[in-house]
């Protein structure tokens, strides 16, 4: 089964008196470790179709399934339940928490399902090494490089082991090794966990990375490649 099924989806904006059709009508599905860029120029409707897929933003009409769960049928409770327990989220700015360490930015989504102390640490701390952060624990982002920060948020993402990681521009604000140290770190996440992820991003190398590509035009599919 799909852990992503979207159907005839469409979202469309008002802009003063103009409607913006973000997207239009797009038919999608994610399987089960898959690494998928979603490509194309801004304004293409990438970033919002990964939004509707995340739960952060509701349809205009169609169809969003993820894990099989219908997102329209749910509340707003079972929503961010969903995105608690299911999705991670990785940021173009990386949206730490500035007052916290590395370690507790990570144990952030732990703290919130209830996981005990001792197995917090334990996991947070493994996380962190499989990110290439162990001994900086401690730091603060502010004492974190960019390329260092933007580990923290994968460390956020998958800690939970996810069935999904979303992650938005993750290269933007990166420099090109960095950039590439990044890509590569989420793709051996990917084949050594099966962690799913779906990229929104304008950036070749992350094309080049992904087991599939979907370039999008004008709110719509225009080309599907699986490698």
């Amino acid at each position: 089964m799909p852990i992503v099924t979207v159907r005839d989806l469409k979202r469309t904006y008002k802009q003063g008196l103009l409607e913006v059709h973000a997207l239009r009508g797009v038919d999608l599905d994610i399987e089960p470790g898959e690494f998928t860029a979603l490509m194309g120029p801004s304004g293409s409707g990438k970033t919002t179709l990964l939004n509707q897929i995340g739960a952060l933003d509701k349809p205009s009409s169609g169809s969003v399934k993820v894990d099989g769960q219908e997102l329209a049928g749910m509340s707003k409770a079972q929503l961010s339940g969903l995105r608690l327990n299911r999705i991670g989220f990785v940021f173009q700015a990386y949206n730490l928490i500035p007052v916290l360490t590395a370690f507790e930015n990570a144990e952030f989504v732990l703290m919130m399902r209830g996981i005990s102390v001792a197995d917090r640490k334990a996991r947070v701390m493994q996380t962190l090494a499989d990110v290439g952060l162990e001994g900086m624990e401690h730091r603060r982002p502010a004492e974190l490089s960019g390329g260092q920060q933007q580990r923290v948020a994968v460390a956020r993402a998958i800690v939970g082991e996810p069935a999904l990681v979303l992650a938005d521009e993750p290269t933007a604000n990166l420099d090109s090794k960095t950039g590439n140290d990044l890509i590569a770190l989420m793709r051996r996440l990917n084949a050594e966990k099966g962690i799913t992820f779906v990229f929104a991003t304008h950036d070749p190398k992350v094309m080049e990375a992904a087991t599939r590509v979907v370039n999008m035009v004008d709110g719509e599919v225009a080309e599907d490649i699986r490698k």
